[in-house]
């Protein structure tokens, strides 16, 4: 008979949308690792897609139901038509709720992204000044070289704070939530190690350099000092040489 069909149809749907609930958005999710949530995202995509697919059969169920009442007995109509209300709505808030869950899950998926993204970024910045401490361990030269790689380190050192601030706030995010947390927890315990090592050395270098600066600047003095001494001398000497003068008969200096 035509209303057994119609509650066949009717009750097979209702399984499979309690199926996809229990096994969608019933179930707990636990997202350890990249790869954990990458899964999830792509299983509720799938899901998602097939609920969509589905449509076309509550469609032609629903159509099958509403021309039965059409023609069926009023007696018939109420049952039905109460099932078929039930299944339209639990259908949409499937729909509803595995795009919203999916939807929820991409964002994470784009949060966690942006943070390896500010990670890379600041760990760059971070071996640039690994490659410029190394280049002023053991700098030679004078003053003016050696203000210009004092110059240079504190150039580095002036990276804005945006991108460690995204960072920060990305990583709590996700923590929050509970996805990621362990990974995340120690990529940034290695990163702000990282940085505070860097930097801390960083100033060390700063203040070692003033100091290499002043000593040079001294003793570019002693002998711009001792130059214009030997440039006096020099003189005299050339003086006594022209006028014949005797070593013995000049003063010990000059001697």
């Amino acid at each position: 008979d035509k209303t057994v069909s119609l509650r066949k149809d009717l009750s097979e749907m209702h399984e499979w949308i309690t199926q996809a609930e229990e096994e969608y958005l019933e179930r707990d999710f636990e997202y350890k690792t990249p790869d954990e949530l990458q899964k999830a995202l792509e299983e509720l995509k799938r899901a998602k897609e097939e609920a969509l697919q589905k449509e076309v059969k509550v469609k032609l169920i629903t159509d099958s139901v509403n021309n039965f009442i059409a023609k069926a007995p009023p007696a018939a109509h109420e049952a039905l038509k109460k099932e078929l209300d039930v299944l339209i709505t639990s259908y949409q808030q499937l729909c509803s709720r595995l795009n919203g869950k999916w939807k929820t899950l991409e964002e994470v998926w784009a949060c966690w992204r942006e943070l390896l993204s500010y990670l890379d970024a600041e760990n760059k910045w971070l071996n640039e000044i690994e490659l410029k401490l190394k280049a002023t361990e053991n700098i030679q030269g004078g003053a003016e070289e050696i203000s210009e790689s004092l110059d240079s380190l504190e150039r580095l050192m002036r990276h804005p704070e945006d991108n460690r601030n995204q960072i920060r706030e990305l990583a709590q995010t996700l923590m929050d939530g509970g996805i990621l947390d362990e990974l995340i927890n120690e990529k940034l315990e290695k990163f702000n190690t990282r940085c505070e090592e860097l930097q801390q050395e960083a100033v060390r270098r700063q203040k070692s350099l003033e100091q290499s600066i002043q000593s040079a600047q001294e003793t570019d003095k002693t002998l711009r000092l001792i130059q214009e001494s030997l440039a006096v001398i020099d003189k005299q000497l050339t003086a006594y040489t022209a006028d014949r003068v005797d070593a013995a008969q000049v003063p010990q200096e000059a001697q």
